[in-house]
């Protein structure tokens, strides 16, 4: 025990205040970038203004405070709704299982896919590919024309080509086969995303901010390759730095490092 003034500090409130400060460093990771900081900034400040006043005895401006307090509340759980299922849902989630159960193949789906997004660069034909992974989606696909396809890059350029009703949307791959196309997903709300992303990428962001999802996104302008994942956009990716991230969120091993082999970084060019 350690006397500090007044206060006696023992290992277990050393234990208790690192527990707390770990919990404090992972919400503010949780809600960084989103709406929700100046939502939180703004709670705290009520909670200050209601301390001020507590402390001078103003008891019926602390009354209304308190009741704003306690329908705050609810407001709260309502405006984190998407931040909570996220959190919720990652708590929940057991990806050994899900790893233990992939049925494989993973390789043959990621090489039909680079050959497929190779093509989409080339042309600038914009596209949308979601790897579902653990998460289902039911939802999406439910309101997406649904599929039961092996994946190939010919389906997936078929998919895409403008010419086809299902273009405009997403496709959702899910246990090495494409579950639904032509499924729109939700916009994300950050307002932190450059004005140079479209929809087709804020979509893709939207779907990654609640959901362990990787996303492919072809740019219908410029025919750049981004991947988004939780919660970020990752622009400019090499078809090398694409089949890492897909192979590390498949599960598969890759014993190559983007970042130290250089032999492939021209591939989406060249190809």
């Amino acid at each position: 025990m350690l006397p500090f003034g007044f206060l006696e500090f023992g290992l277990k409130d050393f234990i208790e205040t690192l527990i707390i400060a770990m919990v404090i460093v992972l919400l503010y990771r949780w809600i960084r970038g989103s709406f929700a900081v100046p939502v939180v900034i703004g709670l705290v400040i009520v909670f200050a203004i209601n301390a001020a006043v507590s402390l001078f005895g103003l008891t019926t401006i602390n009354f209304i405070l308190r009741r704003l307090l306690d329908v705050g509340i609810l407001a709260v759980i309502i405006i984190f709704q998407p931040e909570i299922r996220k959190l919720l849902y990652n708590i929940g989630q057991n990806t050994s299982l899900y790893k233990f159960f992939d049925r494989g193949g993973s390789y043959s789906v990621i090489d039909e896919v680079i050959e497929a997004v190779k093509s989409l660069s080339r042309s600038k034909t914009g596209a949308l590919i979601v790897f579902a992974k653990g998460a289902t989606l039911n939802d999406l696909v439910d309101k997406g024309v649904e599929l039961d396809a092996s994946v190939s890059s010919e389906l997936l350029l078929t998919i895409f080509n403008r010419g086809t009703p299902l273009h405009d949307g997403a496709v959702i791959i899910r246990d090495n086969k494409i579950v639904a196309a032509s499924a729109y997903l939700p916009i994300s709300q950050n307002p932190n995303i450059s004005s140079v992303f479209g929809t087709r990428h804020r979509a893709a962001l939207g779907i990654s901010e609640v959901n362990d999802v990787l996303v492919i996104v072809v740019s219908e302008e410029t025919g750049r390759v981004s991947i988004a994942q939780n919660g970020a956009l990752t622009s400019g990716m090499t078809i090398q730095k694409l089949r890492y991230e897909m192979q590390k969120h498949l599960g598969e091993k890759s014993d190559e490092d983007p970042e130290m082999s250089s032999f492939r970084q021209s591939e989406l060019e060249s190809s």
